[in-house]
């Protein structure tokens, strides 16, 4: 199977975690649905311009300290768009197979 030059290669963890992103459509805040070291998926009905930069924050390992990130808007489809960062997330890098665990919104206690 050809794998689109817009498809992530790297391994992703499946997650729920709230973010907040900035793109030239504005600040707004939706659902990373995957991540890994590389990029991310937002799951979103907003129309969001494939190709331009974007400015991502979202809590990943404990809630009380974000990550900030910056990258580019690779792939666009019905549900939501797909980001590859500007560098590599060393924290998600996967060490023996697994990817690190993160945190997820349905864990949040506060």
């Amino acid at each position: 199977m050809k794998v689109s030059p817009n498809r992530q290669q790297r391994s992703r963890r499946t997650s729920y975690i709230i973010a907040e992103y900035t793109v030239k459509e504005g600040t707004h805040r939706d659902v990373i649905k995957n991540i890994g070291a590389g990029g991310l998926y937002i799951r979103t009905s907003r129309k969001i311009a494939e190709g331009q930069s974007i400015e991502i924050e979202f809590p990943l390992f404990r809630f009380d300290n974000t990550v900030r990130v910056s990258g580019k808007v690779v792939r666009v489809d019905a549900d939501g768009f797909a980001v590859a960062f500007d560098s590599l997330l060393e924290e998600l890098k996967a060490k023996n197979g697994q990817l690190p665990d993160i945190v997820h919104e349905i864990d949040r206690t506060t």
